[in-house]
């Protein structure tokens, strides 16, 4: 999602993309290699450490993946987060010095991939011969550049990024491996329940309701949710990516809306142009219900489990409202 500059400031003291790869290259690490061998999806460069008592130093580009990470590595791995501020727009950040040291002794990096964090491969692109073992979301679950890329906000892909993260810790860190199966049936069965059992439920009372979106990032999560998404996904897209949406979709969500053949309208508060603000507003005077979603963990201390949660008990609520079950 690209967001308006009237919307979302962006960090200041950026490296060029020449500094960046100059101070990349000055501090890359020698990292203790051994071959391996990756599963699909992950890229495995060489370099996994063995022996108890390990830590896996481990880079994720945004916080939502870094919280899963952190709560699957526990005491074994240490994960640094690169977008962790609601207010930086994960699409077009640009790297920093100490993103450079922390990408050059990394032992693991976790990407979102398919467009979203381009930036976050050629931040890795800069030292390919540390040593690192790479995880890109995209080519895990099967979704090409040009497809939805919001995949931290599908369920089912949750999963399977839970399910991968903790068989690359394994392999990068093969003594520990029972430790890690422990940490992950606890993060599933426990931290993740209540995450799994609300959109079980949603599903359960709500499958077929349908729903309009301020923009694409909510379609994973109405997909997974059995929701029906009315909004055109030609506006989605636009908004997701900062074009402007065309005049002919702008007035059939309005109609939409105007007719209340949508029972919720969803919106990404991490978004909010004009153009989105209108559909709020039109929203709430014809009585429609309006659930909030954002981009990154908000407040950014969360945990990927406790944000989704608050999110999705949001959405159950309004869909209450709107449906009266």
């Amino acid at each position: 999602m690209r967001r308006s500059a009237v919307t979302r400031p962006v960090a200041n003291g950026r490296l060029s993309r020449a500094a960046l790869g100059a101070a990349a290259a000055a501090l890359v690490a020698t990292v203790s290699a051994c071959a391996t061998t990756a599963p699909p999806g992950s890229v495995a460069v060489a370099g996994a450490p063995s022996g108890g008592g390990k830590v896996i130093q481990v880079v994720a580009a945004e916080n939502f993946w870094g919280s899963i990470a952190t709560q699957l590595g526990g005491a074994h791995a240490h994960v640094t987060s690169i977008i962790t501020n609601p207010d930086t727009d994960p699409h077009s950040y640009e790297p920093t010095a100490a993103d450079a040291r922390t990408a050059t002794t990394a032992q693991y990096a976790i990407v979102n991939g398919i467009g979203y964090d381009a930036w976050a491969d050629k931040l890795l692109a800069t030292n390919p011969g540390s040593g690192r073992s790479e995880l890109k979301v995209g080519d895990l679950v099967g979704v090409q550049p040009g497809g939805n890329p919001h995949r931290w906000y599908s369920p089912t892909d949750v999963h399977q990024v839970i399910e991968r993260i903790t068989a690359d810790y394994k392999r990068l860190d093969p003594a520990d491996a029972a430790y890690f199966d422990r940490q992950k049936q606890t993060f599933v069965t426990q931290d993740l329940a209540r995450y799994d059992q609300l959109i079980a439920d949603i599903k359960a009372a709500y499958a077929g309701t349908p729903i309009g979106a301020s923009e694409s990032i909510v379609t994973p999560l109405a997909e997974g949710l059995g929701l029906k998404m009315m909004t055109p996904e030609s506006f989605l897209d636009a908004m997701s990516e900062g074009t402007d949406p065309t005049a002919a979709d702008k007035a059939t969500i309005d109609q939409q809306l105007r007719t209340r053949q949508i029972k919720v309208y969803v919106y990404n508060s991490q978004n909010s142009t004009p153009d989105v603000v209108a559909q709020v507003k039109l929203a709430r005077s014809e009585g429609i219900p309006v659930a909030i979603v954002t981009e990154t963990l908000a407040p950014a201390g969360d945990t990927f489990e406790q944000w989704q949660t608050a999110q999705l008990q949001g959405i159950e609520q309004a869909l209450h409202q709107a449906t009266g079950k």
